[in-house]
């Protein structure tokens, strides 16, 4: 066995550059940086704790619960990068906050997808599991999405997305000059006729992680694309970040209500009160 080159276990993460105190036990995971400060606006009060690379982090408070917000940057391997480190320091609860590209008619632009499941078409999360286990999302994180879309009065769909490593080929995109990857045609036609919603590039790995490390996982996206209509608009673009903010409020009532429950899991049974 080979020694650490760098210690994971430092009070300092070593790419996100946070510590125990910094992040609540829920945690935002968009792309951009630059969305952080878009999604911290519905919260009551929020502080920057940290900087570096593409990871920027936020702690605040919605409706009067803890929240945080790590920005991943694109794909897989950073945000299993993000998703590592901030569980090294305390994290349990995740929702990736995005947009994405429909691949069904009926989810419009600017409507949200909420994901079940994703399918494993990138590489990051093969690194840590056999390819045929399931990226499925933690029904309490899925349920308060679902609570806080139906509040919030927006068109959503829910169900399973497709998480690539590419935003062309690997969506079925022309790439430079018209370039077209092999089976591209039909691999798009498959994931249609299997009722797939959604191509986006974080969810899968997201959601394999929080599995394997007994945490949970969920995720929101915006609608920007419709790959069957060839609509293309920047359209909602707050609405996951607002839906998702609302949801970590919901999980906190709905665990509260499980210990007060002493009941083994959420279920229908137990009843939410705003």
């Amino acid at each position: 066995m080979t020694g650490d080159s760098e210690d994971p276990n430092d009070d300092v993460q070593y790419h996100l550059e946070v510590g125990e105190d910094d992040v609540a036990d829920s945690v935002l995971l968009p792309g951009n940086p630059e969305r952080v400060e878009k999604v911290v606006d519905y919260w009551d009060d929020h502080d920057i704790v940290a900087e570096h690379r593409e990871y920027r982090t936020a702690t605040g408070t919605h409706d009067g619960t803890p929240i945080s917000v790590t920005s991943t940057g694109i794909g897989g391997p950073s945000a299993a990068i993000a998703l590592e480190e901030l569980a090294r320091v305390g994290a349990n609860s995740f929702i990736r906050v995005g947009s994405c590209g429909a691949i069904q008619e009926e989810a419009s632009i600017g409507d949200l997808v909420i994901t079940t499941g994703a399918v494993r078409q990138e590489g990051t999360s093969k690194e840590y599991v056999r390819e045929d286990y399931p990226a499925s999302a933690d029904h309490r994180v899925v349920s308060a999405l679902v609570a806080a879309a139906e509040e919030l009065d927006y068109d959503y769909h829910l169900g399973v997305t497709c998480s690539t490593d590419s935003f062309y080929a690997g969506q079925s995109r022309p790439g430079f000059e018209g370039f077209e990857a092999s089976g591209s045609d039909e691999r798009i036609a498959a994931l249609k006729e299997a009722g797939v919603l959604n191509f986006e590039m974080e969810a899968a790995t997201i959601l394999t992680l929080a599995n394997l490390y007994g945490l949970r996982a969920g995720a929101v996206c915006t609608v920007y694309a419709n790959r069957v209509t060839g609509e293309f608009r920047t359209e909602g673009e707050r609405k996951a970040a607002k839906c998702a903010s609302l949801a970590v409020s919901y999980l906190a009532e709905m665990d509260a209500a499980v210990e007060e429950a002493d009941a083994d899991g959420w279920h229908a049974g137990l009843s939410i009160e705003r």
